[in-house]
């Protein structure tokens, strides 16, 4: 039915006299009709080929994320504002561990500090440690966060402007990606902000450390006019609400 509609001249020779070009019609189909053919399954072998390339991939990155941390351990990685003020605060939770300040989410490899100050790399100045859920859950890790910046504050945090300092979770499974919706949510629902929270949450690709200086920056200086009047308080105010979570020093 479909040659038929497609070359009417093929299934009826009748209407040509001429035998010849009848066949050349017919000889000039059937080509075309193995080339199409030949194309579509080209086409179909390729986003195969790419598909398992493209698992093969997300299978080794799942796997070396996993290799590069203790075994029953998780990894979190979250932007809020400047790098120094959130390592300070998260360095003094049970149960996390290694906590480290750089860079994540941009679109070149190993950005130096000026680089990421520029804002134009895309990166975000975060922190990624890892944590055992067993002594603090993802869903409390983001709770906390949420209460130490300011979610609702678009690519800012106080007198740090920039998309480097834009409000950001990694997740790295579907599982945190999960948590922190339903922590966003429940925040918003709750009303605990005035404005809407504006958080990114983002899948994790690369996390590139920062420079030595950049690494407990507030536990190094403490009387740096920036730690005494930005940081500290953030330390204190976890401190005073989160007594039972902190680690006994």
């Amino acid at each position: 039915m479909l040659l038929k509609n497609l070359c009417p001249l093929i299934l009826e020779p009748k209407l040509i006299s001429d035998l010849p070009v009848y066949m050349c019609y017919k000889k000039t189909y059937i080509y075309f009709v193995f080339l199409w053919y030949i194309n579509t399954y080209s086409r179909f072998i390729k986003q195969q080929f790419y598909q398992i390339i493209k698992n093969k991939i997300e299978v080794m990155s799942q796997q070396k994320i996993k290799t590069n941390f203790p075994e029953g351990k998780e990894v979190a990685t979250l932007g809020g504002g400047c790098f120094w003020c959130i390592e300070a605060v998260f360095n003094e939770l049970k149960g996390v561990e290694k906590v480290e300040s750089g860079y994540s989410g941009g679109i070149i490899q190993n950005p130096t500090y000026e680089q990421i100050c520029t804002g134009t790399t895309g990166h975000a100045e975060v922190i990624q440690f890892t944590f055992d859920p067993k002594t603090i859950s993802f869903k409390e890790i983001l709770q906390i966060f949420f209460s130490i910046h300011d979610p609702t504050s678009l690519n800012r945090q106080g007198a740090d402007i920039g998309t480097q300092y834009r409000s950001v979770i990694f997740y790295h499974n579907n599982k945190q990606k999960t948590i922190a919706k339903q922590v966003i949510a429940e925040f918003t629902m709750a009303k605990i902000f005035n404005k809407p929270i504006v958080t990114q949450v983002e899948p994790f690709k690369k996390f590139y450390k920062a420079e030595k200086y950049h690494q407990e920056y507030f536990k190094k200086n403490p009387q740096q006019p920036y730690c005494k009047f930005i940081i500290a308080p953030k330390v204190v105010k976890l401190r005073e609400n989160y007594k039972k979570k902190l680690k006994v020093f």
